[in-house]
């Protein structure tokens, strides 16, 4: 039984089937939703046959009678893309359709213009690939939508993980950097804790094992102990103990000024993709 927030965002269209597409449809599949009530636009026959086969979504190559009648739109193509896109389904899709945008860098002013303008209800969404999981996070922010867009918004990325709505549109490049890139930044970790454990005489494989489930122990203790991550290393880290001179290491090393100009790096190349699109 779908629930009644995602009901009214339905029938819901997917511009374009790739695998965050993919993520979404299987999680509101999983919520309840019917799969006549969700349709997509591909244009790469091998996504539409794999969608058709694995969900049974009704799938098209081109989107003008797909997006009639819609709900929600849900635009899933590249950031480079998204004007054409948008400029081709401004005549077709419904005025009063919620629109949720998971392009880096694109602004809701920019989808406002190339939509044709008028006012309507659009959201920007930053997932992260664990929604494959259904254990994504999503940044949301959206203003002018009434309640019930915004629950249906919610409902709809929240088939996939949790959410936090963003009040200032100008802090999404700043979830971009932290929850959208963040789980690069996490395997990049767990290579260099697997190659450290190598370097130290472990086999490979256990090397990787012991740092990939040391990343998911860890990760799980962060969301379900509900105990803020200084606190959670202060009771694995014994004075004098091995923890604390791993600690002093990174301290030491600058560990904390890497990660925010990483993360500064990457707000700041979603602001560009912006202007790159104008």
């Amino acid at each position: 039984m779908t629930d009644s927030a995602l009901a009214r965002a339905l029938p819901i269209v997917f511009i374009g089937g790739g695998n965050m597409a993919r993520s979404l449809i299987g999680g509101l599949i999983a919520r309840g939703v019917a799969a006549d009530a969700i349709r997509v636009v591909e244009p790469v026959d091998a996504l539409r046959d794999g969608l058709r086969a694995d969900f049974g979504v009704a799938v098209s190559a081109d989107a003008r009678d797909a997006v009639d009648g819609a709900r929600a739109c849900v635009l899933a193509v590249k950031p480079q893309v998204m004007r054409g896109v948008c400029e081709s389904l401004a005549a077709r899709l419904p005025g009063d359709a919620l629109v949720v945008s998971i392009a880096a860098g694109i602004t809701r002013a920019q989808l406002q213009r190339w939509l044709g303008g008028g006012a309507r209800p659009i959201v920007r969404a930053m997932p992260n690939t664990p929604a494959l999981l259904g254990a994504g996070v999503t940044g949301l922010q959206g203003e002018q939508l009434d309640d019930g867009q915004r629950d249906a918004a919610g409902a709809l990325l929240g088939a996939v993980g949790a959410v936090a709505w963003i009040d200032d549109e100008a802090l999404m490049d700043a979830v971009t950097a932290v929850s959208g890139s963040g789980p690069a930044y996490v395997f990049l970790l767990a290579e260099a804790l697997a190659d450290a454990g190598i370097g130290e005489g472990l086999a490979p494989e256990t090397a990787r094992l012991l740092a990939a489930h040391t990343l998911l122990g860890a990760s799980r203790m962060l969301v379900e102990s509900n105990e803020p991550a200084e606190v959670l290393r202060q009771r694995v880290t014994s004075p004098g103990g091995t923890t604390q001179a791993a600690v002093e290491a990174f301290e030491a090393g600058g560990l904390r000024a890497l990660v925010a100009r990483a993360v500064q790096a990457a707000t700041q190349r979603g602001r560009a993709l912006s202007a790159a699109n104008e």
